[in-house]
């Protein structure tokens, strides 16, 4: 089926009702709330003010993103190294990969969180346009320069960050041996000039092939027309997906996928607690075998006049409700700890030293074979890169020494990382560890807390007030 130049194609489509989930929830409490029933649903017969009162005080408990940021920053503990074997201008170029200041770590690390959050993104290695074109924009030629003269001119190759949502479709086909673009569609914004002072964003759509590109641009009768093209000194489509679980080529899955509605099911049981709690809150008085026109008034300084036989009270909620609600609670966060946690585990598991010689590809993370799929990527926009200054390229290398052998562990991590984010209290991070057999059944976490307050600041966080 033919479409226009901005739509998306049935396989982003597909992919992009799992994007409508995460994206609030990478985004925070304000777009779940925007989401409305989607994500909350109303409850049968309530009424639209108590909806809307219940849904303008639900928060959100940001396991997804808080789990997507704490993964994502583990290959990034250590500085992304370049190996030897690259050219020195890759070298420099990396300092400013992006041509706006961000360093090839800093960027690295960007497009790794992209892709473990929502599962595709992508990197294009562009160059500056040098064509020569006459005074109604046509191209008439393309200058020859040397690489010394690039240098001196400021041209060099850079890359541009593609985020998930950017990707509009392609076409591809087997060449070579290997799956290359023959076209890539990509959505893009840029800033004008509005007046003296004002600025406008318009949005445009990038289209690649083998060789060059082309802009297009919407027009005022909601049509899009070429706006601008131009050619590459590249015989291919220098773009590079990045996967979080790699399906096919250009289709990606988010791996933390059931973590995220785990953590919609807990936006909704917190605000159904939320509500039983405010109810528990406000007992309500009950007149019993009074007349129904009878009248009265209550306060500190009032007395109550009641018909003989008749009865006044408090009605309360029992409670029972309540601490159910909590331990549902307290298990969802469990169940969301374990899922996040899964990445980190090794797997099939521990291993003697011989069987773990054999067969090291095998005792790994999910997190650390992403990892070593993300250096591939890097690798080939390092060479499309060297491709583009006619130069040297070689390997990146990414820290990867943070598999876990049992889910215990794995799950142990994350917990001190999410304590240390102030996700969690240090009170409820010592009730997990001793869940998990990691610390002695009979610690008492109000104990431990206390002496842990009286032995002071550890070394090397001391302030100089902490020293006087």
């Amino acid at each position: 089926m033919a479409i226009a130049v901005n739509e998306q194609s049935d396989i982003i489509k597909e992919l992009a009702q799992e994007w409508a989930v995460l994206e609030p929830l990478m985004a925070g409490t304000a777009a779940m709330r925007a989401g409305a029933q989607k994500f909350l649903p109303r409850w049968p017969n309530e009424g639209l003010d108590s909806y809307q009162s219940r849904l303008a005080t639900a928060t959100l408990f940001p396991a997804y993103r808080r789990t997507v940021s704490v993964m994502a920053g583990k290959p990034f503990a250590k500085a992304v190294t370049l190996q030897d074997n690259n050219a020195p201008q890759i070298f420099q170029w990396a300092e400013d990969i992006d041509q706006q200041g961000v360093s090839l770590h800093a960027f690295c690390a960007e497009m790794f969180a992209e892709a473990l959050a929502f599962g595709l993104c992508g990197i294009l290695v562009d160059y500056p346009d040098t064509t020569v074109r006459d005074a109604q924009g046509r191209i008439v030629g393309r200058p020859q320069r040397t690489v010394a003269q690039a240098e001196a001119m400021g041209l060099r190759p850079y890359w541009v960050r593609y985020k998930h949502n950017q990707i509009l479709g392609w076409r591809a086909s087997l060449r070579g041996g290997k799956m290359q673009f023959d076209q890539l569609r990509l959505l893009e914004s840029v800033e004008e000039p509005d007046g003296d002072f004002g600025s406008k964003w318009i949005p445009q759509v990038r289209v690649l092939y083998p060789g060059g590109w082309q802009l297009w641009r919407a027009t005022e009768k909601d049509g899009w027309s070429l706006y601008q093209e131009g050619t590459t000194t590249l015989s291919y489509v220098p773009f590079v997906p990045i996967y979080g679980k790699r399906e096919a080529f250009m289709v990606g899955r988010p791996p933390l996928l059931d973590l995220a509605y785990l953590n919609i099911k807990h936006w909704q049981s917190q605000s159904d607690q939320d509500t039983i709690l405010h109810v528990a809150r406000v007992p309500i008085l009950a007149m019993i075998g009074a007349e129904d026109e009878t009248s009265l008034t209550v306060g500190a300084q009032s007395a109550v006049k009641l018909p003989i036989g008749a009865d006044l009270k408090f009605v309360e909620h029992s409670g029972a409700a309540i601490e159910a609600g909590k331990e549902s609670l307290a298990a969802l966060e469990e169940q969301m700890i374990q899922t996040g946690a899964e990445l980190l585990v090794k797997k099939p598991g521990d291993r003697s030293a011989t069987e773990a010689a054999n067969d090291a590809e095998a005792n790994k993370s999910d997190l650390q074979r992403m990892v070593e799929d993300f250096e591939d990527s890097i690798d080939l926009a390092l060479q499309y890169t060297a491709d583009y200054g006619r130069v040297q390229a070689g390997n990146i290398s990414l820290f990867k020494d943070f598999g876990a052998g049992t889910l215990s562990d794995a799950s142990a991590q994350l917990i001190l990382a999410m304590q240390a984010s102030g996700l969690i209290s240090k009170k409820r991070a010592i009730t997990e560890m001793k869940r998990r057999g990691m610390l002695d059944a009979e610690v008492d976490a109000e104990v431990e807390l206390a002496l842990a307050e009286s032995e002071g600041p550890l070394l090397g966080n001391m302030t100089n007030e902490d020293e006087q």
